[in-house]
């Protein structure tokens, strides 16, 4: 979890604009292994810059918020962590290559010490008509 939280926040600041960025998805989060239930409230859309850096939102359609997240990835490990911007915790953490999968398997890392598995699923794009 400190490995975690600390590639999470090593993220330099940079402008946006200032980087070349590939779009990694739009994702519908869960908790792994929970049964059919309500949809999910949680989305995330997340990109990569070629230097390695996160980026991307957080919507939780349940509380009507948009949280911006930042993060890094390992170049040796292929370890990529994030979190909400100016948060510590929770962290998200996943392997690089499982982002350009259909589904994500995550681990998330809490304040109080706890890491939890999440799922995260990726959203088919909009048909263009």
């Amino acid at each position: 979890a400190q490995q975690a939280k600390t590639l999470a926040t090593s993220a330099p600041d940079t402008k946006p604009e200032d980087s070349e960025w590939m779009p990694l998805g739009v994702f519908a989060l869960t908790q792994d292994g929970q049964a059919s239930g309500s949809p999910p409230s949680l989305f995330a859309q997340l990109a990569i810059s070629k230097e390695g850096v996160i980026s991307g939102t957080l919507n939780d359609k349940s509380a009507g918020t948009t949280q911006t997240l930042e993060g890094m990835a390992d170049k040796k490990s292929q370890r990529v962590a994030w979190c909400v911007k100016g948060k510590q915790t929770p962290i998200v953490e996943s392997g690089l290559s499982n982002l350009t999968q259909d589904t994500v398997p995550t681990l998330l890392h809490f304040a109080d010490g706890q890491t939890q598995q999440w799922l995260m699923v990726r959203l088919e794009e909009p048909k263009m008509k």
